[in-house]
């Protein structure tokens, strides 16, 4: 007998909230995380503004010892975790933690500590006078390892890494391991914290990002005809998956069921989508066929819609391709909102759907007024502000670098 996935607890670090009711709120009016970034001096940078997560202070969720070995990805990490966990209500010590695991994802890491520790060995004398912690802060599955400290999880532990795919590709795995009987709780999700010179300026050189700095909070706009580049942003989310008879058991709330998952390959070009969206149909066909559905039952699509000219097209492209034409299906960019957040992105959307579908709400795409002609008359594109719709099931799709294709499809129980 297949064993079913349930979603028990939610946790979300965002630059549109430091929890999940306030992100949710926020994405449901429509606001934008977009402003100035305040972690470095931007003045030689193209791109001045960013999503930032605001109001956070390491001081106030971890003790000095623990700052000091934790890259700031790591803490965002744990922070979205310790949320998801109280939202479960999880006793570990009534459960197996032999059968409790941890996937966690991030596209970059520790990008902060290598690139601060790299500045202070440049401006030094030669000597290397490197933390102790500078190898296990920057590793990609430290996250993971310290979640599974934090709680003594003995299950299955790694780090997925698929750039801004990342976190959907954590999920499917978590989700088959429970659902293949290799464990009755997974910890997924993803996090990152990556805007600093580096990132920016390493995005900036590459035409990737936004530059309309008179007006950051209008920068991300999807599938609008003057949409210039993605808008950077950093964060966490975290999801709590979990069987279905483990979870009734213990007398969990269920947010609603994981049922699909499909994974492919652009395979045509280092950093841009296939310009027919291929890699796209492949990963989203799967992950109908995983779900054991056809592709009318679907009625959102989170789309992955970082706000490239390339990116968005072939998305919108790929989904014509597979689900006709059909202005019943509502879609939208959330990326308006929180940013592209790489590694973490996958997470936070996921946590959209899955809001969006226990509270019958699609979440808009903001900033957008002229989406391209050709695609327009498609598709319901809520924009602005989110709209009352029942949703049975939702698709979130991402998209990476290299290539990396994830989506994963979510059930109203």
């Amino acid at each position: 007998m297949t064993r079913r996935v349930v979603i028990t607890g939610l946790g979300a670090l965002t630059p549109i909230g430091n929890n999940v009711p306030d992100f949710w709120n926020n994405m449901k009016a429509g606001k934008s995380g977009a402003a100035p970034i305040t972690k470095f001096d931007t003045s030689k940078f193209k791109t001045t503004f960013a999503c930032e997560v605001k109001g956070y202070n390491p001081a106030d969720h971890f003790d000095v010892k623990e700052i000091r070995k934790y890259d700031p990805f790591s803490q965002y990490a744990l922070v979205s975790v310790r949320e998801a966990v109280a939202d479960a209500g999880i006793n570990f010590e009534e459960l197996n933690r032999d059968r409790i695991g941890v996937i966690w994802g991030s596209g970059n890491g520790g990008i902060q500590t290598f690139q601060d520790q790299m500045k202070e060995y440049c401006a030094g004398d030669g000597t290397p006078r490197f933390t102790p912690f500078f190898i296990p802060r920057i590793l990609v599955d430290i996250a993971s390892g310290i979640i599974s400290m934090e709680y003594g999880l003995r299950g299955i532990n790694y780090c997925a890494v698929s750039a801004c795919a990342t976190s959907n590709t954590a999920m499917i795995d978590a989700f088959n391991y429970i659902k293949w009987g290799k464990a009755n709780m997974i910890i997924t999700g993803g996090s990152e914290a990556a805007i600093n010179e580096a990132a920016i300026g390493g995005f900036s050189s590459a035409q990737a990002l936004s530059k309309r700095n008179d007006s950051p909070e209008t920068a991300s706009r999807p599938f609008d005809v003057t949409r210039d580049g993605f808008v950077m942003g950093e964060g966490a989310g975290a999801i709590i998956l979990e069987e279905y008879e483990h979870a009734v058991a213990r007398g969990a709330k269920i947010y609603a069921e994981v049922v699909g998952g499909g994974m492919a390959a652009d395979a045509y070009h280092l950093t841009g989508t296939h310009p027919e969206g291929d890699g796209a149909v492949l990963g989203m066909e799967e992950a109908l066929r995983d779900a054991e559905i056809t592709p009318d039952q679907i009625d959102y699509v989170n789309m992955h819609a970082t706000s490239t000219a390339q990116g968005d097209n072939s998305e919108l492209i790929a989904l014509k391709r597979v689900f006709g034409e059909r202005q019943s299906l509502s879609v939208s960019g959330t990326k308006s909102m929180t940013g592209h957040l790489l590694g973490a992105a996958g997470a936070v959307e996921a946590i959209a759907c899955i809001l969006g579908i226990q509270d019958s709400v699609v979440p808009p795409t903001i900033n957008t007024t002229e989406i391209e002609p050709e695609f327009k008359d498609l598709y319901d594109f809520p924009l602005a502000k989110g709209k009352s719709k029942e949703i049975r099931y939702a698709m979130s799709n991402t998209f990476g670098f290299g290539g990396h294709i994830a989506t994963v499809i979510f059930k109203k129980i």
